[in-house]
C-alpha cells in the first residue's frame, strides 16, 4: 500500500482531531502524518513490539500503536498521540479507513486486478486501452495465457509455489479463477513461441508434481498478441483442457494450436455425431467390436497404418494382424489398410469418445 493513500486518509482525520495520528513504516519512520512537521522522523518504536490482533493496541512513550496488517512484524503501523480510550478508537477508526482505501485502490489501479477483468470479460473492450494507459501497461506485448488445473493440492499453496516461480508481479500474472484452476499471464520473450510455452509448461507441471506429488493439467492458448485477446487465449486454455480431457486422458500438457480435428468435434452439435456414426457404421454399430480389436487398431494408427511395425509391437505374426483387419473389413465395411477409410474410422472412434463424454456430464 503506498504513502499516498496513508496520508489521504491520515490528513482527513485531521478535521475530527487535534490529536497527531499517523503511520509509521516497518523501519520506525513516519510516513504519513496530520502533523506534516512528523514525516520523516523517527518516533524510536519497534514493530516487533506491536500486538497481534484485529483490535489490539500496543502503548508506549505517550502514543498508542496499532498494526495494519497481521503482526507479522513487516506491516505498516498506525499511531495516535495517548495512551487512553480515545488514542486507540483514533487508531482503530483510521486503520478501518485506510484499509477499505487500500481495497479500493487495488480494485480500481492493481495490474493484476485489470488482467483478470480483461479474462472474465468484467471490462468493455473499449476501455481496456485507456485503462492500460492509466496503469502505464504496455497493451500491445505478447504474452502467453496458461490454465492450470491441479488435482489433490489446495489452491492457496499452490498460488503461493506459482508466485515463487513468477515472482515479477508488473509483469507475470497468478490469478485464481475456482477451487481447481489458476491462470497464468506470462510476458514472453520476443522470440517466444508455442515451443516456447511447452517448455514453460512442462517446468510448472515438475515443479507442481515435486511439490505437492499430484497430477496438474496445463492448457496452453495461443500467444495474446494485445491486451484485448486475454479473454479469448483464457477460453482456448480451457477448451485444451476439456478437449485433452475427452481424447487423451494421459496428456499433462495440451497445446490449443495441437488440437487438431478434436477441436472440430469438440465443437460440433451431438445430433450431428450421432447421424456420422450412423453413416458410417451402416452394417453394425462400433459397439459390435470387442477391446481387443479396438485396441489393435489403435496401435495400428500409432504405427502410421505400417503392418510390419504394428505386428511387431502387437508381439503377433503379421498374417495374424492382417486376419483381425479382415475382420474388421466385414463387420464395420472399412478397410483399414486404406488411406481413406483409415482417416473415417480415426475420426469415428474420435466422435464416440466425444459423445460418451457429453453423455457423463449428464
Amino acid at each position: 500500500m503506498s504513502s499516498r493513500i496513508f496520508q489521504s486518509v491520515i490528513i482527513q482525520m485531521k478535521d475530527a482531531t487535534t490529536r497527531p495520528v499517523g503511520v509509521i513504516d516497518p523501519d520506525g519512520a513516519v510516513v504519513a502524518s496530520s502533523d506534516l512537521s512528523m514525516i520523516g522522523t523517527n518516533l524510536g518504536f519497534n514493530p516487533s513490539m506491536i500486538e497481534e490482533g484485529q483490535e489490539a493496541t500496543t502503548k508506549y512513550s505517550g502514543k498508542t500503536y496499532k498494526s495494519l496488517g497481521t503482526g507479522t512484524g513487516d506491516d505498516y503501523i498506525l499511531f495516535a498521540t495517548g495512551e487512553d480510550e480515545l488514542a486507540r478508537t483514533l487508531c482503530i477508526m483510521a486503520s478501518i479507513a485506510i484499509n477499505e482505501a487500500g481495497i479500493y485502490f487495488e480494485e480500481n489501479h492493481d495490474k493484476r486486478t485489470f488482467v483478470k477483468s480483461i479474462i472474465s470479460e468484467n471490462i468493455l473492450p473499449g476501455d481496456i486501452y485507456m485503462r492500460a494507459k492509466e496503469l502505464r501497461f504496455l497493451p500491445d506485448v505478447t504474452r502467453g495465457v496458461l490454465v492450470v488445473r491441479i488435482e489433490g493440492a489446495t489452491n492457496l499453496s499452490a498460488v503461493e509455489l506459482l508466485q515463487e516461480i513468477f515472482p515479477d508481479k508488473q509483469q507475470d500474472f497468478i490469478i485464481a479463477t475456482g477451487d481447481t484452476d489458476i491462470v497464468i499471464i506470462k510476458e514472453m520473450p520476443q522470440t517466444g513461441d508455442a515451443k516456447y510455452l511447452n517448455k514453460l509448461a512442462e517446468s510448472i507441471r515438475q515443479k507442481i508434481n515435486e511439490v505437492f506429488s499430484v497430477k496438474s493439467v496445463i492448457g496452453i492458448g495461443t500467444p495474446a498478441k494485445h491486451l484485448r485477446e486475454l479473454a479469448d487465449k483464457y477460453k482456448e486454455a480451457l477448451v485444451s483442457i476439456d478437449i485433452g480431457r475427452v481424447f487423451d486422458a494421459d496428456k499433462e500438457i495440451i497445446n490449443y494450436e495441437t488440437l487438431g480435428i478434436g477441436r472440430l468435434i469438440y465443437q460440433l452439435p451431438t445430433t450431428l455425431c450421432e447421424i456420422f456414426l450412423s453413416e458410417v457404421f451402416k452394417r453394425n454399430p462400433i459397439e459390435a467390436l470387442d477391446q481387443e480389436t479396438l485396441f489393435t487398431i489403435d496401435k495400428f494408427f500409432e504405427n502410421s497404418l505400417n503392418v510390419s511395425e504394428t505386428s511387431r509391437k502387437l508381439f503377433v505374426h503379421r498374417n495374424t494382424l492382417v486376419y483381425r483387419l479382415e475382420k474388421i473389413r466385414k463387420i464395420t465395411g472399412l478397410d483399414l489398410r486404406e488411406f481413406d477409410h483409415a482417416i473415417i474410422f480415426k475420426v469415428a472412434l474420435m466422435v464416440k469418445k466425444y459423445l460418451i463424454s457429453q453423455e457423463s456430464k449428464y
